[in-house]
């Protein structure tokens, strides 16, 4: 009864946690989309699937995951040195001001919250209590921890948010509609679901990305004369 508990548990704190309606700002951001909409390079539905299945497959998406899962067991392991490492990483790789604008004031939202209103069993390492830039991903990642919810739960939701919140700004953009929305999100889970999994053993070896269109998209949205978002 008690490890049902728990699993539910998880499930309902993950539901909380990654939904639009935690108050991290998620809105506030496009991860470039909106500059590759205003470049043309995002048109329609189609290209708009292109560009979320690289960042999925080859991109941010898949850093991401990797830094979930390699933050998850540093503080599972109580490994404070290695999450130290994490940390620093992980916001060295933003490629513009604006990427980790967004990767880290999401961060430091999501770490008050938690505090604030779901304090898990033990303090946050000191590695997190040290360090003001610490990116949203690597946050994710010690607070499922620290809670006791499976790796791979977390890497599932997180990859379904991350899109999630990419669909309502094309929505936003005008792009695709809200059906249109829900359609790429199901033919993209299969995707989700393998990256997550792939991501569940990877190590910091296994970083990088060939997404330079998408860099270059938040590069370009700095100077963006009209905007809707901050990224």
């Amino acid at each position: 009864m008690a490890q049902k508990a728990q699993q539910v548990k998880a499930q309902v704190l993950l539901q909380i946690w990654l939904s639009p309606a935690f108050p991290v700002g998620a809105f506030a951001y496009s991860h470039g989309l909106e500059a590759a909409v205003d470049q043309g390079w995002i048109r329609d539905r189609q290209t708009l699937k292109a560009w979320l299945a690289d960042l999925v497959e080859f991109g941010s998406l898949q850093n991401d995951l990797i830094f979930v899962a390699c933050a998850w067991r540093a503080a599972a392991t109580e490994n404070d040195e290695n999450l130290r490492e994490i940390i620093e990483f992980a916001a060295a790789l933003q490629p513009s001001a604006e990427r980790f604008l967004e990767a880290t004031q999401q961060g430091r939202s999501f770490l008050q919250q938690i505090e604030a209103s779901w304090p898990p069993p033990r303090p946050m390492p000191a590695a997190i209590q040290d360090c003001s830039d610490v990116v949203y991903a690597v946050a994710v990642g010690v607070a499922s921890a620290l809670h006791h919810i499976p790796v791979a739960d977390v890497l599932r939701a997180y990859a379904i948010a991350f899109v999630g919140n990419l669909l309502s700004a094309a929505i936003r953009l005008s792009i695709i509609g809200p059906t249109e929305s829900q359609q790429l999100l199901a033919q993209l889970t299969p995707d989700l679901i393998a990256v997550a999994a792939s991501a569940e053993t990877a190590t910091l070896e296994d970083l990088g990305s060939a997404t330079w269109r998408s860099d270059l998209a938040s590069l370009l949205h700095e100077t963006q004369h009209t905007r809707l978002f901050r990224s």
